[in-house]
């Protein structure tokens, strides 16, 4: 019975020992999302991540895909297949991954400090305070709160924070504003059916949509963009001026109505050239023509065009 015993709890440890390191974990890629947003949420280097799922470091991430995350012993033996790490580096103890870069602010977004004024903004940033003004739905003349989200054209300066302002966090704050970031989500078949009617490609329209907001229509960008199609109070007030009818500023598909007008406008004036309306979408039509397109509005654009497929286009 002892040896019986002994054998038995031997064969168990000796399982124990061979049995293998946790399986990766599948992630799904969600809005805004980047690969290095993945890896740092993961505690992992953006250089092992890519490695475990056969990316380069500077690849892009496609919203909806699964990206496999790895633990560290896999993590180690996936740098090691790809020639990064030596076999022999793997048996050491692993080291505690180097920082990584922190990830810059979105581009064109600024979060008013206290003590900021909209003239000083504008000012800092090489722009008039009209144009700022005009920009996120403000009275030129108002009160800013602090936390206050604003969009700055793509190309403008970065307002920097002044150096009296104290450095405590303030909450964000969202401009009263049209259109509302109402809560409320709509489908590919919804946005399909509006695009149809302006005669916009559904899948082009969707994808859009997806890559902006998920199709959830409550989200406020940190640029202060809103809704399933992320338009800006400026370019709301626009595509009003422009529709034949009144769009509600609380409602997803009208939301979505304003977005796909604005698309089939960018396409028009591109001569049809999705690529080019996807990026000035994204910059802005007169940033395009002057710089051309920005690298992260290259990755915006190849990620739009790699959901255009998957939503049938």
């Amino acid at each position: 019975m002892r040896i019986t015993t002994l054998c038995c709890l031997t064969a168990l440890a000796a399982l124990a020992l061979a049995a293998p390191a946790p399986a990766y974990v599948a992630h799904t890629v969600q809005p805004g999302e980047t690969l290095w947003s993945i890896a740092a949420a993961s505690n992992l280097t953006t250089r092992t991540l890519a490695a475990a799922n056969g990316l380069s470091e500077d690849s892009q991430v496609v919203l909806g895909s699964t990206i496999k995350v790895p633990s560290v012993q896999e993590g180690a033996a996936a740098l090691a297949a790809a020639g990064i790490a030596s076999a022999a580096q793997q048996a050491a103890p692993v080291a505690a991954p180097a920082p990584e870069p922190e990830a810059p602010d979105p581009a064109g977004a600024y979060t008013v400090q206290p003590g900021d004024t909209l003239a000083g903004i504008a000012a800092r940033s090489g722009i008039g305070a009209g144009q700022l003004a005009w920009m996120n739905g403000l009275d030129p003349a108002g009160v800013l709160l602090a936390g206050t989200v604003l969009k700055l054209p793509t190309t403008a300066a970065p307002a920097q924070q002044q150096e009296q302002s104290p450095p405590a966090q303030e909450p964000q704050v969202v401009p009263a504003a049209e259109p509302n970031p109402v809560p409320g989500q709509v489908n590919a078949g919804d946005i399909g059916t509006v695009a149809s009617a302006h005669g916009v490609a559904p899948s082009l329209a969707a994808a859009v949509a997806w890559q902006e907001s998920g199709f959830q229509n409550g989200v406020v960008s940190s640029a202060n963009a809103r809704g399933v199609m992320q338009i800006l109070p400026g370019t709301w007030d626009w595509i009003q001026q422009q529709a034949n009818q009144q769009l509600d500023p609380n409602s997803a598909t009208d939301n979505v109505h304003a977005g796909v007008m604005y698309l089939n406008t960018l396409l028009r004036d591109f001569g049809g050239d999705e690529a080019a309306a996807v990026a000035s979408y994204y910059q802005g039509a007169a940033s395009v023509r002057r710089v051309g397109l920005l690298p992260e509005t290259q990755r915006y654009v190849a990620n739009v065009m790699a959901l255009k497929g998957r939503f049938g286009g």
